[in-house]
Formats: C-alpha cells, sequence, structure tokens
C-alpha cells in the first residue's frame, strides 16, 4: 500500500491527492499535524533520499526558523532532529511506494511508480 506523508492545506500535497485519487491508486494519508512525523520513517527517508533532499530550504517554516537553527542542521543527525521537532520543514510530500520513496510531486515521474 502506498502511503503519502505531508499536511492537508499544502498546495503539493493536494495536488498529489488529486493525482493518485484520478489515477484510482489506492493510498494511506499521513498527516504530519494530526499523527505527527514517525520516527523510524524518517531514517528510511534519509537513507533512500538522503537528508538534504528532505529539508525545504524555500519554505515559510525554514525561513522563520532563527538563523542558529538553520546553520544547526549539517548532517542527518540534525536534519532529523529538526524534522521531528518542524515537520512543516519536511518537503511534502514524501511517498512510500512500497519499493522505493520520493519527495515531492511530478505526475511524470510518478506515473511509472503508480
Amino acid at each position: 500500500m502506498t502511503i503519502l506523508y505531508g499536511i492537508p492545506n499544502c498546495d503539493t500535497v493536494k495536488k498529489a491527492r488529486v493525482w493518485l485519487d484520478t489515477q484510482a491508486h489506492a493510498y494511506t494519508f499521513h498527516d504530519f499535524k494530526k499523527a505527527g512525523v514517525p520516527d523510524a520513517e524518517v531514517d528510511k527517508w534519509i537513507a533512500a533520499l538522503g537528508w538534504e533532499k528532505l529539508v525545504n530550504r524555500k519554505g515559510t517554516t525554514w525561513r522563520k526558523l532563527d538563523p542558529a537553527t538553520q546553520a544547526a542542521v549539517v548532517d542527518a543527525a540534525s536534519a532529523k532532529a529538526l524534522m521531528l521537532a518542524q515537520p512543516s520543514v519536511i518537503k511534502r510530500p514524501v511517498v512510500d511506494w512500497g519499493q522505493k520513496f520520493t519527495v515531492g510531486f511530478t505526475p511524470e515521474d510518478w506515473s511509472s511508480l503508480a
């Protein structure tokens, strides 16, 4: 079963969910705001995608962080700590396709996975 991780009011997550629904692809939605960020899954995401790809340095949450907090994100451990403390800093959506993880929404890339 595909699991889509994100927050429901994120525009990219909304587009991704509509796309999955249109493709009639079954998935479970994991809401970071209600269910939190699953600690063990973050380790898998980092291993598969790299922490740099998961931390959204262009988003509002990142920009609102103080410079010292931003500067402290230098490796997988510090990135994970930030993602667990500030789920909105995670680039969205993160998708567990069963055998592969992706981050962000690109219909062209998803077509081969769904």
